[in-house]
């Protein structure tokens, strides 16, 4: 077992296609974060304020349920986190992630895909959900970046 784990959640592909390839270049263990209930693409509208991530977003609270609880942290003392940067914060499912585990004295480096955006207060908004931790902001990345840029991240943890 790697002393590194790779956990992500991914709504459309992008994030997961980064995480396995930064898996690959950290030599690290990888774990999917799914949601309980799949999202569509209707329930990822940003622009229908009804939608289901645009109310999850809306609601600072909001923890939507997980499809499983086996993460393997415990053995793993670096955390690369991945997800989808949505209205410049982590999806609320990360929230519930990080409340699902002890992550006392672990390193959590985060990472995120975006159209455009930063990672804006997403460790401000993650911090109180795994507050024995230590959060970095790490990088955001494309969907084009290289296992090379991958590699050089991880090798900084």
């Amino acid at each position: 077992m790697s002393n590194k784990l790779v956990a992500y959640f991914s709504a459309s592909g992008t994030t997961g296609g980064i995480a396995k390839k930064l898996a690959d270049a950290a030599g690290a263990d990888i774990y999917e974060i799914k949601p309980a209930v799949p999202y569509t693409s209707a329930d990822l509208n940003w622009q229908d304020s009804n939608s289901r991530s645009s109310i999850e977003m809306k609601d600072k609270t909001s923890r939507p349920e997980l499809a499983d609880k086996n993460a393997p942290i415990e053995g793993h003392d670096v955390i690369f986190l991945g997800f989808p940067i949505w209205w410049y914060v982590a999806p609320t499912i990360i929230n519930n992630f990080l409340e699902s585990y002890d992550f006392s004295g672990k390193k959590i480096i985060l990472f995120a895909t975006s159209g455009g955006s930063s990672f804006g207060k997403a460790i401000e908004g993650l911090q109180p959900s795994a507050p024995k931790a230590e959060i970095i902001e790490g990088k955001v990345f494309s969907r084009s970046v290289t296992g090379f840029e991958l590699k050089k991240f991880a090798d900084n943890y």
